[in-house]
């Protein structure tokens, strides 16, 4: 593949053909996986010369131990999505290889990888280095039934700003047995809840979105220090805890991340928290009119981005690997990040799609489809860390713990702290 030339397709003439294998997750509803389909056989179609095998490899979690262990046998992909919050993980087992290398030797102009949200960009680079290119990428939303507000007394038009408004409008969302709304002193079967946020599958994130919206950090850029017990951590988890035990206006317990947007959709709930991924399939599949917001504030605004990024795999040939840039640079480019947003409900990852009449059209017609946009000015990075999945899951199990009532949110994340630490004591500098 040399002599190509550096603003033409990377694999012009090649000598022969070539076949690369992209492995992808779903963690959303809709036909995401048809609609990546799609766009495969576009780009199959613009480049006769490569073959690309999509190949589902399950959740998250599931495409990251498909790919490292795919990676120790010598036989890895060439092109993966898989958490974005992963990369120090696939850094450390060098598993990939980072998109300024490949693109040099290729002798592309590095300004491709420009005018991508900053915000995205948080957990891409380390060491100076684009390890990842967003691709399948998300905010936490706050989503509410506009019927339910009207029949409450509530402005359709007008989401909770704050942490204090979102209780109060969820007490008055609330339904009881009989009729009566939510409050402290209300009895008999909850028929329709105020909020719900999922405390499965995901609940670090979703905690992260109460976090920053008080003002906390969960950890350090370099990934090697958390700080899961500081004290705007402890009174976020206690609020999440409260909706629920205080003011009953949110499931007790664990809720599952799979049955909320179907909760929403039967109408069991009047607001929720969930990844703007979703977007698409609720538009298509609610009969009902709602709308998406910025999570509320407590000090600030703010939510931690989420999703996927592309990663190039280590132990590929030159041309296998070369191919796998050509295709992550198209599935980015402005038209075909705009196509994929539109109709995954995930984030055009440019600001350039934005632009597109594509999405421009799209805003005009449906304007929640730019919140999560909007959102990036205030986003953080996601939790990710040396280590992730371990230290996630130790959140994770602290969580549970502490909303099940097994544990006070001090003790849960003073020992998630603790338990933290102790796995991350090798990356110390």
């Amino acid at each position: 593949m040399a002599g190509l030339a550096a603003t033409g397709p990377l694999v012009a003439q090649p000598a022969r053909n070539v076949e690369i294998s992209f492995y992808f997750p779903v963690a959303v509803g809709g036909p995401v996986t048809a609609l990546l389909g799609r766009l495969i056989e576009d780009f199959e179609r613009e480049h006769p010369e490569i073959r690309v095998r999509p190949i589902y490899a399950g959740t998250y979690q599931e495409a990251l131990a498909k790919s490292l262990t795919g990676h120790k046998s010598g036989a890895p992909p060439d092109l993966a999505v898989l958490f974005a919050a992963d990369m120090f993980t696939l850094i450390d087992a060098d598993a990939i290889v980072p998109f300024d290398d490949v693109s040099a030797g290729a002798r592309l102009d590095p300004k491709w990888m420009e005018g991508f949200f900053p915000a995205l960009m948080a957990n891409s680079r380390a060491g100076g280095k684009t390890w990842g290119i967003p691709f399948q990428r998300s905010t936490i939303l706050l989503y509410w039934n506009k019927a339910h507000f009207r029949e409450s007394g509530l402005d359709p038009e007008k989401p909770p700003a704050t942490w204090q408004e979102m209780q109060g409008f969820a007490t008055r969302l609330t339904r009881r047995e009989g009729g009566n709304s939510g409050s402290n002193n209300s009895s008999g079967l909850t028929t329709r809840w105020g909020v719900q946020i999922p405390s499965s599958g995901f609940p670090y994130w979703l905690f992260q979105g109460l976090t920053t919206t008080n003002g906390a950090t969960l950890m350090n850029a370099s990934g090697t220090q958390t700080q899961f017990a500081q004290p705007a951590a402890v009174e976020a988890l206690q609020y999440w805890i409260d909706l629920a035990r205080v003011h009953k206006v949110h499931p007790p317990g664990v809720v599952a991340w799979g049955t909320t947007p179907r909760d929403f959709r039967d109408e069991k709930v009047s607001m929720i928290w969930t990844t703007s991924g979703n977007l698409g399939a609720l538009k298509a599949e609610l009969g009902f009119d709602f709308g998406a917001a910025m999570l509320p504030a407590k000090l600030r605004r703010g939510s931690p981005t989420g999703g996927g990024n592309l990663y190039l795999f280590a132990k590929r040939p030159q041309a296998q690997r070369e191919a796998a840039l050509e295709l992550a640079r198209w599935l980015v480019t402005p038209e075909r990040t705009a196509q994929w947003g539109r109709e995954s409900g995930y984030i055009a990852v440019r600001e350039a799609a934005w632009d597109t009449p594509l999405l421009k059209k799209q805003a005009a017609e449906f304007p929640a489809a730019t919140v999560a946009r909007d959102q990036l000015r205030h986003a953080v990075a996601e939790l990710s860390t040396h280590e992730n999945q371990r230290v996630t899951r130790v959140l994770n199990g602290a969580l549970v713990a502490a909303l099940e009532g097994a544990k006070s949110p001090r003790e849960a994340l003073g020992e998630a702290q603790a338990h933290a630490e102790r796995i991350l004591l090798p990356y110390q500098r």
